[in-house]
């Protein structure tokens, strides 16, 4: 079953990365990044094609309070976002009907790609989903074409799951991979790195 969750006041800490909620000050941050054609893509989502969607899309993270900014602590620039998402009864097995969990999903401004800062916080992330928020597993989908999330899951111990097919907001599908992330305090692992 999907989890509840609301990161207000959540601020989780990293190496280089500062994982808080998203506040009005980061539009133009936002739209820096997400209106990079080629950025939202990866995730399933058309890069945005103005300030105002960029603001809708805000105003839709901070009312919703399921996704962290990605901050980078050297600038305070946000750089990306990390989602604790629904996740679809369909993208999994009936084993994890009964479980609790979510959906990790993420972005990042191509300026940062290749320096291992989403698995870093993604690694965050799923501390605190374990550990703080008791979960029993997190989910993480990507299309089977998006190796950087591939890799990422990869990096941060998600286990291939299944095929499954991903809608996209425009309504089209895509072919994608469904990971899995068990919780290593109820299944008895002793880490997920």
């Amino acid at each position: 079953m999907n989890a509840d969750i609301d990161v207000t006041g959540v601020r989780l800490v990293t190496e280089r990365l500062i994982l808080r909620p998203f506040e009005k000050k980061d539009l133009d941050d936002l739209y820096q990044y997400a209106s990079v054609e080629g950025v939202g893509e990866m995730a399933g989502w058309s890069h945005h094609r103005s300030k105002e969607e960029s603001a809708e899309i805000l105003s839709t993270f901070m009312e919703e309070k399921k996704t962290f900014a990605v901050v980078l602590k050297e600038s305070g620039k946000v750089i990306g976002s990390i989602g604790v998402e629904r996740y679809s009864p369909d993208a999994l097995t009936e084993a994890f009907y009964l479980l609790k969990g979510r959906e990790i999903g993420y972005v990042l401004s191509r300026d940062y790609w290749g320096r291992g800062l989403i698995p870093e916080g993604v690694l965050a992330v799923i501390s605190y989903c374990f550990d703080t928020l008791g979960y029993d597993f997190l989910c993480c989908g990507h299309a089977l074409t998006n190796l950087q999330s591939q890799r990422v899951c990869e990096k941060c111990g998600f286990s291939f799951l299944k095929e499954t097919d991903y809608y996209l907001r425009s309504g089209e599908s895509r072919r994608s991979c469904m990971n899995v992330l068990l919780s290593p305090k109820r299944f008895g692992r002793d880490t997920y790195e």
